[in-house]
């Protein structure tokens, strides 16, 4: 039996706004992956994956999928009984898809019809999406299934609007000064309470307008220009973006990078936002310097994931 990697994934615009219908753009990130394994489970790791897989086991028994997308959960049981657990690097917390990679492994080594990932057709993909929303929820409590989609197709996807998705390829080009980094917050953020402060700030008449006039405009504008590589525009929006975030997201901004947010808008040297729906976990950073980026940002954890 292949062991089949599924990485995680970046969602590097449309955090909170493809709640309320805007555009998203989503991609896969090799540096962190995971696969489902055999093992005699003895690690604590091991262990305690394995009892977190029995407890899905459960829910998936619980649940009702179209025929066509169904899993064959006898089968995943067994397995499991025989020492099954997902290997992972994937940090939790972080907002890179830890969740999403494991219901895509499940997906790929259980459904019962034999689905290729690039094969699937566009009507089919907002299907799927539909059903990882519902096979993820188990662990957010409600889920759009961008996720563990991104993580099953392993290909950039564009998020059209709520319902529909399609595959959409990344510019590539000379790798320059410019960069997009990952930075590590030093803490743990919970998907669930944020989207319950998000949800709350949505009852404000005045947050419902800015979300939809501003930060939704800047988002689109910005995955526009961003997959068409024009670089003026995309930094323009982006500063529009990092000081709507830093106004009205506060608190999904972690603390130790109040200050260093504050610093790229004072000095244009970078624009951070929020990788996810923040709280703690990864930040996202755009510069078209990185080597004065990161001096200025000494003394945090950065990876780079992409140069243009």
């Amino acid at each position: 039996m292949t062991n089949p990697l599924f990485y995680a994934k970046i969602l590097l615009f449309g955090e909170y706004g493809i709640i309320e219908d805007s555009q998203g753009l989503t991609l896969p990130y090799s540096f962190y992956k995971g696969t489902l394994k055999f093992s005699d489970l003895n690690t604590d790791f091991e262990k305690k994956s394995n009892t977190s897989l029995d407890k899905y086991a459960d829910y998936l028994t619980d649940i009702t999928l179209p025929e066509k997308f169904e899993l064959d959960v006898s089968a995943f049981k067994a397995d499991i009984a025989k020492g099954l657990f997902f290997d992972s690097n994937i940090p939790q917390g972080y907002g890179v898809g830890s969740s999403g990679a494991l219901v895509a492994a499940i997906f790929e080594r259980y459904s019962v019809l034999d689905y290729q990932p690039e094969s699937i057709s566009k009507d089919e993909l907002k299907e799927l999406k539909q059903v990882f929303g519902l096979l993820e929820s188990y662990f957010h409590g409600k889920s759009s299934g961008i996720d563990p989609l991104i993580c099953y197709m392993n290909l950039p996807i564009l998020i059209e609007n709520r319902e529909n998705v399609d595959r959409v390829s990344i510019p590539q080009g000379e790798a320059g000064k410019g960069a997009i980094f990952l930075i590590d917050s030093g803490m743990t953020g919970e998907t669930g309470p944020m989207v319950q402060i998000f949800f709350e700030k949505m009852k404000t008449e005045g947050f419902r307008k800015t979300l939809k006039e501003e930060f939704i405009r800047y988002n689109n504008a910005c995955i526009d220009a961003f997959l068409k590589k024009e670089m003026t525009p995309l930094f323009r929006n982006l500063k529009n973006l990092s000081v709507w975030a830093y106004e009205h997201f506060k608190p999904m901004i972690p603390e130790s990078l109040y200050n260093a947010w504050k610093k790229g808008l004072d000095t244009n040297a970078y624009y951070l936002k929020l990788c996810g729906s923040g709280g703690g976990g990864y930040i996202l950073g755009f510069t078209r310097d990185y080597g004065k980026a990161e001096k200025m940002l000494a003394g945090f954890e950065k990876e780079v994931i992409y140069r243009f």
